[in-house]
């Protein structure tokens, strides 16, 4: 009896988030740049203004509720000390009740013309999960109440992530990975832009817990800003996970210490800069890491005939 009350009242819990959901709006505005007069209300410290100028523009990929999920590419302005970009992919808000996670990633994209931001080619996405944003009552899972960071398709993930979200997080709604991997349009869109971009880095902002993670290989680096480095875990169908440890491509995830109140704007420059210096003393382009590997190849096969 224990186990159906139980399991009953996730059920519930999860129809009552639906609900909320469900008055996500599923009308597109005329122009890219009048989401902003919807989104903007719910990001701390982001005015209209400001929103407008991030230039984002439809992917050609919808939500759930079919709202567009936007983005910015900005190419390289000059050469880097690999002589080609490092291409990163930004992205925020893949829980749509983080915030300032969306907030912080608005707030960078003023800051493009930076050194050594120029030097690197970006793909910018602050709201990957525009349903949980814009529900009635902003929502960590998108409009099909799926968690996005457990929608992955890990090696296991049919075996692994729905009997983790049973008996490790209780059947709890907000965590609930989906009846398969890359079910939801937000996960099919992100896992179709790693493909497509190629990114070297992923950096995906989060909140609340205050430390940043690493997922893949790349040196981590000790701090941005406040934020110390401190492993957070590995979970089936995160993002982490598939990324860094699945698809090799280094992860970051910076978690801010707060999913409502942005830290002081000193701090959001500090871990700024401080992401930028990691970047380019930590991450290679991918051609340049395929020639090291063939390098490492002829000279081991080389080897293997001296003798």
């Amino acid at each position: 009896m224990t186990k159906f009350l139980r399991h009953a009242t996730a059920f519930l819990a999860a129809a009552i988030s639906f609900s909320a959901l469900a008055n996500t709006p599923s009308v597109s505005p005329a122009k890219p740049a009048d989401w902003c007069k919807l989104l903007t209300p719910r990001l701390p410290g982001v005015s209209l203004a400001a929103c407008q100028r991030s230039a984002l523009i439809p992917t050609g990929a919808h939500s759930r509720n079919g709202i567009p999920i936007l983005m910015r590419s900005i190419p390289a302005a000059r050469k880097g000390k690999h002589g080609e970009p490092v291409r990163v992919l930004l992205l925020g808000g893949i829980h749509g009740d983080e915030l300032t996670a969306s907030a912080i990633v608005f707030q960078w994209t003023q800051w493009m013309q930076s050194q050594p931001a120029q030097e690197f080619s970006w793909h910018i996405a602050p709201v990957v999960n525009p349903d949980g944003l814009l529900a009635r009552k902003p929502q960590r899972v998108n409009a099909n109440g799926v968690d996005l960071n457990r929608n992955f398709p890990t090696p296991g993930w049919e075996k692994d992530a729905q009997r983790y979200w049973a008996k490790v997080t209780g059947s709890d709604p907000r965590r609930f990975p989906g009846q398969s991997p890359l079910s939801e349009p937000e996960t099919r869109w992100l896992n179709d832009e790693m493909e497509r971009f190629r990114p070297d880095v992923i950096i995906s902002v989060h909140a609340p817990f205050g430390v940043l993670d690493m997922d893949g290989p790349a040196k981590a680096p000790h701090r941005f800003g406040r934020l110390y480095f401190s492993r957070v875990g590995v979970y089936p169908g995160s993002l982490g996970n598939y990324g860094g440890l699945h698809k090799n491509v280094p992860v970051i995830t910076i978690e801010l210490p707060n999913a409502l109140a942005m830290p002081p704007q000193a701090e959001v420059q500090r871990i700024w800069q401080d992401m930028l210096v990691w970047i380019g003393r930590s991450v290679s382009p991918q051609s340049k890491k395929t020639a090291a590997l063939s390098v490492q190849r002829t000279a081991a096969t080389a080897a293997l005939a001296a003798h």
